[in-house]
């Protein structure tokens, strides 16, 4: 009967080894597949990332002062019918307009009405395909600020000054930011 104890011993310690094996392998392959997960996670956001500087907004920009952090001013998006024939496009636009400081930005917000007025009578005399190209988003910019100065009594230069030095006032925008662009 001794030799049928120790069988019968034996056998029920058979299958708990195989039980913490089975559950090592379980637990290796779950820790392995949070790795991988998390790895790819982690390269899919870096990309993500880097795909969303390539996209910028298109801008009109001058040299900033580097002592003085310029002041970000959004607009209220904009609904505007297009020049096209028909009249049967539009474009919805956001703008957020950077200024030199605190201070110039809230001259602007005093002059708003008429800023946005004029914002919108440029928008009205563009055809669909003028704003969808590059240079008709550039050139769109240079007239929100030429309008924006204009409204302000800030001098504005012409293109063939652009890299001269001038006397008088600098101009309170220093860039014109496209938040959204939609034209339908």
């Amino acid at each position: 009967m001794s030799a049928a104890a120790t069988a019968t011993a034996d056998a029920p310690e058979a299958p708990k080894k195989k039980g913490k094996t089975l559950l090592f392998v379980i637990i290796g392959v779950v820790v392995l597949a949070i790795a991988g997960a998390a790895a790819a996670l982690f390269i899919l956001k870096k990309n993500t990332a880097e795909d969303e500087y390539d996209d910028e907004p298109v801008a009109q920009t001058k040299h900033a002062d580097p002592k003085s952090a310029p002041t970000f001013l959004p607009l209220e998006n904009m609904v505007v019918n297009l020049a096209d024939a028909g009249g049967n496009r539009y474009i919805q636009i956001g703008l957020t307009l950077q200024l030199q400081d605190s201070a110039t930005g809230d001259a602007v917000k005093a002059y708003m009405p008429s800023i946005r007025s004029r914002i919108l009578v440029l928008l009205s005399k563009r055809t669909g395909e003028e704003v969808l190209s590059a240079e008709g988003k550039d050139k769109l910019g240079k007239d929100i600020i030429a309008a924006v100065s204009d409204v302000m009594g800030y001098a504005v230069p012409k293109d063939e000054d652009e890299g001269k030095r001038r006397r008088g006032p600098a101009n309170p925008v220093q860039a014109v930011l496209f938040s959204s662009f939609i034209v339908q």
